[in-house]
């Protein structure tokens, strides 16, 4: 299995769901799988990791028989290991595929998240993005054509000449993935050092104040301040391309960034749906498991650092589970 990282555990305020679906199906959920027992194995992206194991703990106090073997490594390891069947569910944070999908792919919604782009908080224009944002053409530059070299040429500042440090995946990463469909390519585009998951690429640009890369929305907020972890501040994207950060386009906080994703001032993508995959329509444990997880389980959404799907999304879901 993968790569196993430490739980960031965070707190974010995102879209409530409705009375009635926060009422449905509560209450069997809990009495329908009371008696289970067994162990479900789940892989994939580091996007849903932080989430899985809440909802794997959580679901264990009320079903003490049920064991969890999770681990992180990609989005792509978590599609390869649930097709061959070396796990019960696959965590995978970009859509799923045509192919994938005539190989057995079953997938349901079960969260939204987003990647931003982030920096080293030492950065020598950081004063200057702050002001005027980064525009998508200007990332395309940086990740894409590598036309934007320098720091300055960046902000405007020929006189500037610090060399951009490109961090990307290099594993098969659903983030990635998603970061390279905003800028209207796929991963394999991407330019940049490649380093394995969230923790590698943010251990990176801690380290170089040079250094420009994307994380998940659940890796770079810290619980304890609700703002970005030790060093790293997040890149302005400047949407409507007016060329400056508008308020809500500048995030420096947990609960700013589930603002801009729920009201769409951060676009999509890089904002995005996180799913769970099964070979085939799943039944039994994991589907009791995915149950739960869009009916009870919907209430440790936020309080990990993610955000909830719409109601329609929420009764598609459990409607392809039925």
């Amino acid at each position: 299995m993968g790569k196993k990282f430490r739980l960031p555990i965070l707190i974010v305020i995102g879209m409530l769901l409705t009375a009635s679906l926060g009422a449905c199906g509560a209450q069997t959920a809990t009495s329908a799988t009371s008696s289970l027992s067994g162990t479900i194995a789940i892989s994939g992206a580091d996007a849903l990791y932080p989430l899985m194991q809440r909802w794997a703990g959580e679901f264990s106090k009320v079903n003490p028989g049920v064991t969890f073997d999770i681990s992180a490594g990609g989005a792509g390891k978590g599609m390869t290991d649930t097709l061959s069947g070396a796990v019960d569910i696959g965590m995978i944070s970009r859509a799923i595929t045509k192919d994938e999908e005539a190989k057995g792919a079953y997938w349901v919604s079960v969260t939204r998240d987003a990647v931003f782009p982030d920096i080293n908080s030492k950065n020598p224009v950081l004063q200057d993005l702050l002001a005027k944002g980064v525009t998508q053409e200007e990332f395309v530059g940086i990740f894409i054509t590598g036309t934007i070299k320098t720091w300055g040429q960046l902000v405007g500042r020929p006189e500037v000449t610090d060399e951009i440090h490109v961090y990307t995946r290099s594993d098969a990463s659903g983030a990635a993935a998603v970061w390279a469909s905003y800028l209207g390519k796929v991963q394999e585009n991407l330019l940049g050092i490649g380093l394995a998951g969230d923790p590698g690429i943010l251990d990176a640009l801690g380290k170089d104040p040079l250094g420009i890369g994307f994380n998940n929305l659940s890796y770079v907020f810290d619980l304890t301040t609700g703002k970005p972890i030790a060093n790293i501040t997040l890149v302005p994207v400047d949407s409507n391309g007016n060329g400056k950060a508008d308020t809500g386009e500048v995030i420096d906080s947990l609960v700013k960034a589930g603002e801009a994703v729920a009201q769409s001032v951060y676009p999509s993508p890089p904002a995005r749906l996180e799913y769970l995959a099964t070979k085939g329509k799943p039944s039994g444990l994991v589907q009791a498991f995915i149950h739960w997880i869009l009916t009870d389980g919907q209430k440790f959404v936020t309080e990990t650092g993610y955000l909830q799907l719409s109601g329609d999304q929420l009764n598609a879901s459990l409607q392809k589970i039925q």
